[in-house]
């Protein structure tokens, strides 16, 4: 089951506050510029410091090209003002 839209515009990194990519098909939440990956089990994400599990170089690699190739868009936009 996909996770409520109203809940990805609102889910963010709780180490640096900014934006995830949410792979459905993988129960994924992904932080590229921490290379952090949040696990969604039961459908809940577990956006815990301590839970989060770290990318290798080569899976940072693959699910950025896989983001966007699959035109996967950040949880929200950052403003810039």
């Amino acid at each position: 089951m996909a996770l409520d839209p109203q809940l990805l515009e609102i889910l963010a990194c709780p180490e640096d506050k900014g934006p995830l990519l949410y792979f459905e098909d993988e129960d994924l939440l992904y932080n590229p510029r921490l290379k952090r990956k949040y696990l969604i089990k039961d459908d809940i994400p577990v956006m815990l410091i301590d839970e989060a599990e770290d990318a290798s170089d080569d899976e940072d690699a693959r699910l950025t090209a896989k983001a966007e190739a699959e035109g996967i868009a950040p949880t929200f936009e950052v403003s810039t003002s």
